[in-house]
């Protein structure tokens, strides 16, 4: 059964959008995967269709209400995860992509305004998901991140089957720079040891570039994978050692 996707969102027609192009749009026409997109007003029942109401105790902004909001979940859900897009969430990572996307799919809940009542995260099994530590006028953009990060692993979307098994955060660390023609470029050439033929040397020279630079640009990303203690860019350590 190919990888299904089921938006809540109160903007359906950003969808497919960017999906519907490349990669993904090739999959998603191919049949490999499935979107459908549906309006959260629909599960309105009064005349304005009102989904938002204001925040209990005061504040700025509108919030979604859990009925309205429950009653849309529970007219698509079924076996597959609940996703909501919330800068409360727990950040996204490829390690959680690659679980999604060897399932069934989700279904993926888009916030808007001041957010969700916090009721619906209680009354449903919901997972809480975040892009990143900034905030969106939406989630219908977090979701298209999380959906390009899913479908380019559901088997047949990418050509071979280890395309993505070398790039970052697949390891544990960023991947490694490339390269390709021209071998001089304004001054610059290619590193001599990709052009070698020795694949041991060149896997060495990856894996090396690939540490080092993790360890310059991303610390954290470094300190889980290694275990080490952060080090600043220069290499040294910052402990009392020394």
């Amino acid at each position: 059964m190919p990888f299904r996707a089921t938006i809540l969102t109160l903007y359906p027609d950003m969808f497919p959008g960017p999906l519907g192009q490349s990669i993904a749009g090739r999959a998603l026409a191919n049949g490999l995967w499935s979107l459908d997109a549906v309006n959260i007003r629909d599960s309105a029942t009064d005349r304005h269709r009102t989904v938002d109401d204001t925040p209990a105790g005061g504040g700025a902004g509108m919030v979604l209400r859990a009925d309205v909001v429950a009653s849309a979940l529970d007219a698509v859900a079924d076996d597959r995860p609940i996703l909501a897009m919330t800068p409360r969430g727990a950040p996204l990572t490829q390690a959680r992509v690659r679980t999604l996307a060897a399932g069934p799919g989700a279904v993926i809940l888009c916030g808007r305004f001041e957010g969700f009542d916090e009721r619906l995260f209680d009354a449903r099994a919901i997972e809480q998901v975040s892009i990143g530590d900034y905030v969106l006028s939406g989630g219908e953009m977090g979701a298209l991140v999380l959906l390009d990060a899913c479908v380019r692993l559901v088997p047949g979307v990418m050509g071979a089957a280890s395309s993505g098994d070398e790039e970052s955060f697949e390891s544990g660390l960023l991947e490694y720079p490339h390269y390709t023609r021209p071998y001089e470029w304004e001054g610059r050439t290619i590193p001599e040891v990709l052009r070698s033929g020795d694949h041991a040397r060149i896997a060495a020279w990856r894996k090396r570039k690939a540490e080092t630079d993790t360890r310059l640009r991303r610390p954290d990303l470094w300190e889980r994978h290694s275990g080490a203690r952060v080090q600043s860019p220069s290499g040294a350590r910052h402990d009392d050692e020394g």
